[in-house]
């Protein structure tokens, strides 16, 4: 009689637990023992990458308009270091990291320093090696007259106006005005109409245009 009673008992309960089993309620299944897991081992985002900085313009274009009297003056303006002198050496940097850029190191004897140099000394500026790249070259032994904007945050810098701001200076001291020069230059009242003018009488010319300044 005890026993039969015990049996029925159990009978009941297990009727009464079997929908919460069926049902999965208050049940732990593998894939919710991987999810409880995964909640902890696993990162919620991969670690954002830094961001790629791309060489941006070093310097703003200058607009000089062709036959203008005023464009020396301009590019004079616009310049934060100008002289004469010839390039010494030429070495291509590569990036420390990353972040940096390609940059060519060009070395200048200045001779006759006019802005942001001095006469007598050596002078090295850099640029970024996409403007080398563009075919603004230079070449060990050659002579220049340049005009070159301030330089960068990065320490770059460039010719004002590309080739504009450019002159080449051959062995006897004369400046020579490419066909680009003497359409920009051509009101000038000492650069017009010219395709060589004395390293002097041009160097007066840039003077005079920074008194105008």
């Amino acid at each position: 009689m005890l026993r039969r009673t015990i049996l029925c008992l159990l009978a009941g309960l297990s009727i009464v637990l079997a929908p919460r089993f069926l049902t999965g309620q208050d049940s732990v299944t593998p894939n919710s023992v991987y999810r409880s897991r995964s909640n902890y081992l696993l990162p919620r985002a991969f670690p954002p990458k830094p961001p790629v900085r791309e060489p941006a313009r070093i310097n703003p274009p200058l607009s000089i308009n062709p036959g203008n009297s005023s464009g020396l003056s301009r590019l004079v303006r616009a310049a934060g270091i100008i002289f004469s002198g010839t390039v010494t050496r030429i070495q291509l940097r590569s990036p420390a990291n990353a972040q940096a850029v390609s940059t060519v190191a060009i070395t200048f004897h200045v001779e006759d320093a006019l802005r942001g140099s001095i006469s007598g000394r050596e002078l090295t500026i850099c640029e970024w090696a996409g403007v080398w790249s563009s075919g603004q070259r230079y070449r060990v032994g050659e002579r220049v007259f340049v005009f070159l904007y301030p330089r960068s945050k990065l320490g770059l810098t460039s010719s004002v106006a590309g080739l504009i701001g450019r002159f080449a200076v051959d062995t006897r001291g004369t400046v020579l005005l490419s066909p680009q020069h003497i359409s920009v230059f051509r009101r000038h009242p000492v650069l017009g109409g010219k395709s060589r003018v004395s390293l002097s009488d041009f160097a007066l010319a840039v003077k005079q245009a920074h008194e105008e300044e």
